[in-house]
Parts: structure tokens; sequence; C-alpha cells
């Protein structure tokens, strides 16, 4: 069955991003190292791979035209963190990479998080949540 799961993203500059997403604390796939053309992205601890493609490279994967992230969104990408503190940080790191907050962090009791933009226009959340005070269905 399957063996990893990738999400494909768009990138104008490829150095930039992987830059940008390395000051935010991911980290990259050796496999790709050395790769110009694409970068594997790791999401935390978990399997799943963010694929960063030049927009050149990922207009040849799909059959229609590429977001315009200026006007609309392909997708919302949200990550857990390991506390509000985090949660912050991460924000943080996100302006001072050159990203910008859409959502400045909130407070729901049992779920804080907030929401930054990419050099690309996509979004990300940043989520912490306290399975301890989740509201029971």
């Amino acid at each position: 069955m399957t063996k990893e799961f990738w999400l494909n993203l768009p990138v104008k500059d490829l150095q930039k991003s992987k830059a940008f997403f390395a000051q935010l604390g991911f980290t990259f796939h050796p496999r790709h190292e050395h790769s110009e053309e694409l970068a594997g992205m790791f999401v935390g601890n978990s399997p799943v791979i963010i694929m960063l493609f030049p927009e050149s490279a990922f207009q040849g994967f799909i059959s229609n035209e590429i977001a315009d992230t200026a006007r609309g969104n392909e997708m919302l990408i949200s990550f857990d963190a390991e506390s509000k503190e985090e949660v912050d940080e991460v924000l943080d790191k996100a302006v001072k990479a050159g990203g910008t907050i859409y959502g400045k962090p909130t407070d729901q009791g049992w779920m804080y998080g907030g929401g930054f933009i990419d050099l690309d226009g996509h979004r990300w959340n940043v989520l912490y949540m306290d399975q301890n005070k989740m509201p029971q269905a």
C-alpha cells in the first residue's frame, strides 16, 4: 500500500523557499539535498513530505493553471505545535524569514493557534491543542 505521502507545492524560487522553511525549523529529505529542481520537506516527525517545485516544473504535472495565491487559496496546510509558546515562536520566525501573519494567535480554551503566509502566498496554520480540554462529542 502507501509508503509515503506527499503534498506538492509550486514555489517561485526554490532556494529562497528552502531558506524560509529552514528558518522555521523544517528539515529536508537528504534524497533531494543536491537538487536544483525540487526539495522534499519533512513535516515534524510524520512520514508526510511536502515537495517544493519551481512553478515551471509544477506546471508540467497539472493540466490546469497554478492557483493565484494573491486571489485565492488552493489549500490550507496545518500542523501542530508542542505548546502555545511554540505557536508564537513559529509565527515570529515566519515573519523574520519574510512571511506575513494572516491570523493572529487566538485562544479557544482547548486550542491555540495562528496563521502565516509563506513567500509564495501559501497559507499555513500552526496549532496547539490541549487534549485534556478538548470538548467531548
